[in-house]
C-alpha cells in the first residue's frame, strides 16, 4: 500500500514556495499527498515565528496530530522559520516529533525520514546553517495559474521588531542564470504568475557579479517568451533604484501592484526600528514610482503601537497614509517577538491603545480603498481567472494587474487564463463585471 504525507503550510508566500519543494521530494519518495491528516502516514508542519499567535497553532496542530499517531504510527516532522528558532526544545517539550528541521535543511529530507524508519535515530534535529544557498529543488505548485521563485534568503536588515534574520539567516542570493531558467521551466509548464520571493527583494545581487542586479533580472525574465505576469515580494524602500523603476515602467509583463512596506509614518519611529528612511524619503519614493509608473497601485504593511510611539508619531503615519494614498495596507498591532531588540526597548504601548490606533488607521485606509475602488467602473481590465469565488460558486474570481479583485460570470475552464473585464460595479475590495468576448 502506497504511504501518504500530508503537508500543513502556516506563514509567508516563502513557506508556500518551501512546501511545494516538500511535496515534490516526499512525491519523489513514492508518497501519496493527502490533506486528510486521519489518513496520513508522516505529517510536516511548515511553521512560522514571524506571526502573531504563531506558537498557539502550533502547539494545536501537533496535539491532534499526536492522537492519529497514537493510532496509526504517523511520522511528525516540524520545519521553517519556528523550527529552525527552537531546534532541540521542540523535543524536548514534545518526544513525540520525529524530526525538526530548519529552512535551509529541507534537502536533506529523504536521509531524516530514512533514519527515523531505520530507528538509526529516535530522533533528527537539523537546523545548522550548513550551506550558502539550500539546493535547488523542483516544486510542482497546487495552484493552475502561480508559481513562486525564491531570489534571495535570509536578511541583513536586523529591523528591531522582526526574528527573520535570527531564523534565516544572512542575505544570499540565488544566481541569475539557476532563476531564468527555472522562470523558463515554470513558464513552459504553463503557470500565467510568476512570483519572485525574498525578504528583501530588491537588495538581490549581494554576492553576485555587478550585472546581477534586480533591474537585470526583472529584465532577463520580462525577455523569456510567454504571456505571464510578474510580481515580487518584498522590496524595501530603501534599496528601491531608479533602475528597478524603469525596468518597471517598460515591461508590461511586470504587474502595476506594488508592495512597499512603510511600518511607521513616523521618521522617529522608524529610526527605532532601524528602518534606514524617513518620512520623507519614503513619500518622495512613491511620487517618484507614480510618476514614472502611470497607473501603479502601492500597498504597505503598517504597525501600530510600536514601543515609544506617540500621538504625534501616529498622526504621522495616518499622513502618510493620505498623501501616498494605498490601494490597501496590512495593518498591524506591535506584538513583542522574543529575542528582538524591540521586545526589550522602554515604552511598551498598552493594548488599548494599540486597538484606537488600529482603528482609526483602517477607518482611513478603507475610505481611501473605496475612492479608489471607484475609478474602475467603466473600464476594461484584463485579468487573470483564479478560478470559482470561494464565497459565490456561480462567479469567477480573477485579478488585475494592479491585484484588484474581480468577480464575473464565466465558464470554469477559463481558470488560469487572461480574459478582458467591463468593470460595472465597484465595492471597496471587490469589483463585480461582464466577461468580454470580442
Amino acid at each position: 500500500m502506497t504511504k501518504k504525507a500530508t503537508v500543513i503550510t502556516y506563514g509567508c508566500q516563502m513557506n508556500v514556495n518551501e512546501s511545494a519543494k516538500i511535496k515534490k521530494i516526499l512525491e519523489n519518495l513514492g508518497y501519496d499527498l493527502t490533506d486528510n491528516i486521519e489518513e496520513t502516514d508522516i505529517a510536516f508542519l511548515n511553521t512560522c515565528t514571524v506571526r502573531e499567535g504563531a506558537a498557539t497553532q502550533i502547539y494545536g496542530k501537533l496535539g491532534e496530530i499526536k492522537r492519529v499517531r497514537e493510532e496509526r504510527g504517523t511520522k511528525i516532522v516540524v520545519t521553517g522559520c519556528f523550527a529552525q528558532e527552537q531546534g532541540q526544545e521542540l523535543i524536548k517539550k514534545f518526544n513525540y516529533i520525529d524530526i525538526v528541521m530548519g529552512n535551509q535543511n529541507i534537502g536533506r529530507i529523504p536521509e531524516a525520514i530514512e533514519d527515523i524508519e531505520n530507528r538509526s535515530a529516535k530522533h533528527v534535529v537539523l537546523t545548522d546553517y550548513e550551506d550558502d544557498l539550500p539546493p535547488r529543488i523542483d516544486a510542482d505548485f497546487e495552484s493552475k495559474k502561480t508559481a513562486s521563485i525564491a531570489i534571495t534568503y535570509g536578511c541583513n536588515n536586523f529591523c528591531t521588531y522582526c526574528i527573520v534574520p535570527y531564523v534565516r539567516g544572512r542575505e544570499r542570493s540565488v544566481p541569475m542564470a539557476e532563476l531564468v531558467e527555472e522562470a523558463k521551466a515554470l513558464v513552459k509548464k504553463g503557470y500565467k504568475e510568476i512570483i519572485l520571493l525574498g525578504q528583501n527583494v530588491n537588495s538581490y545581487g549581494k554576492g553576485l557579479s555587478k550585472d546581477e542586479t534586480f533591474a537585470n533580472l526583472l529584465q532577463n525574465i520580462c525577455d523569456i517568451d510567454g504571456d505571464f505576469i510578474i510580481r515580487f515580494v518584498s522590496p524595501h524602500p530603501r534599496d528601491f533604484t531608479d533602475d528597478v523603476i524603469d525596468v518597471i515602467a517598460k515591461n508590461p509583463k511586470i504587474a502595476r501592484s506594488l508592495h512597499l512596506p512603510l511600518q511607521s509614518g513616523s521618521t522617529r519611529v522608524l529610526k527605532l526600528m532601524n528602518r534606514g528612511y524617513s518620512k520623507e524619503q519614503y513619500i518622495a519614493l512613491a511620487e517618484k514610482i507614480k510618476e514614472r509608473i502611470p497607473g501603479v497601485s502601492l500597498t504597505a504593511d503598517i504597525i501600530v503601537g510600536f514601543p515609544q510611539e506617540t500621538e504625534e508619531d501616529f498622526l504621522d503615519t495616518l499622513d502618510v497614509v493620505e498623501k501616498v494614498g494605498f490601494e490597501t495596507s496590512f495593518m498591524f498591532m506591535y506584538s513583542i517577538r522574543k529575542g528582538t531588540k524591540a521586545a526589550v526597548m522602554d515604552g511598551q504601548i498598552d493594548d488599548e491603545v494599540k486597538k484606537d490606533r488600529l482603528h482609526r488607521l483602517m477607518s482611513l485606509q478603507n475610505s481611501i480603498s473605496k475612492k479608489l475602488s471607484m475609478d474602475y467602473e467603466g473600464k476594461i481590465e484584463r485579468v487573470l481567472v483564479e478560478g470559482p469565488s470561494k464565497k459565490n460558486k456561480d462567479m469567477l474570481s480573477s485579478r488585475t494587474s494592479t491585484n484588484k479583485i474581480v468577480l464575473f460570470k464565466g465558464d470554469k475552464s477559463l481558470e488560469g487564463q487572461f480574459v478582458n473585464v467591463k468593470i460595472n460595479e465597484c465595492k471597496t475590495w471587490t469589483l463585480y463585471g461582464e466577461l468580454i468576448t470580442e
